[in-house]
C-alpha cells in the first residue's frame, strides 16, 4: 500500500503535521469508520468519517465521529442551505476522485465546502481517511478545520 496519496500530498503542501497509520481494511464491515477505529485501537469519537452529501444539490463534505450519524436538517443549516441528502456512492467517487471506504476530505478532485462536527475539536488528535482504504492520517482537529476552511457546527442526529 502506498502511503502517498492526493490527501497526504495536500497535507504536506499545507505544511501541517500529520502521521500516517495503516490497518487491515474490511470491505464487508457494517461501518467502515467503526472498523477502522477498532483496527487502530482508538476511541470511535477520535476516528472521524468523511461523508459526501448534497446540500441544495451542491456537493458538501461532512466530517463526523465514526460512531455518530449526521442530521440532514442540521447539515443543511450549517452549509447555508434548505435541504440535504447523502450523495450516492458512485457520485461521491466521481466528485472526490476516491473510492468509497477511502474518501478523504483532503486532496479531493475538486475541493468542496466542508462542515466538521464541533465535538471533533474537543480531542488533541483525530484520525481521518488518508485517501485510500486502510490508510488513516492522525492530526490536530484544528489543523483539519484550518486546512479545509471548514465550518464548525453541531451536525449530529
Amino acid at each position: 500500500m502506498s502511503k502517498v496519496t492526493p490527501a497526504t500530498r495536500a497535507l504536506t503542501a499545507a505544511g501541517v503535521a500529520f502521521t500516517v497509520h495503516t490497518y487491515d481494511y474490511d470491505p464487508d464491515a457494517e461501518s467502515i469508520g467503526l472498523q477502522a477505529a477498532a483496527a487502530l485501537g482508538e476511541d470511535p469519537a477520535r476516528v472521524l468519517k468523511t461523508l459526501m452529501a448534497l446540500v441544495d444539490s451542491k456537493p458538501v463534505c461532512v466530517v463526523v465521529p465514526s460512531d455518530q450519524e449526521v442530521s440532514m436538517k442540521k447539515l443543511a443549516a450549517a452549509a447555508g442551505g434548505k435541504s440535504a441528502q447523502m450523495m450516492k456512492p458512485p457520485e461521491a467517487e466521481r466528485v472526490t476522485g476516491y473510492k468509497v471506504g477511502g474518501i478523504s476530505p483532503f486532496g479531493q478532485r475538486k475541493q468542496v465546502g466542508t462542515v466538521i462536527e464541533q465535538s471533533a475539536l474537543a480531542h488533541d488528535l483525530v484520525y481521518l481517511n488518508g485517501g485510500q482504504r486502510g490508510l488513516q492520517v492522525r492530526m490536530k482537529p484544528t489543523d483539519v478545520r484550518d486546512v479545509l476552511k471548514a465550518v464548525v457546527a453541531d451536525v449530529l442526529a
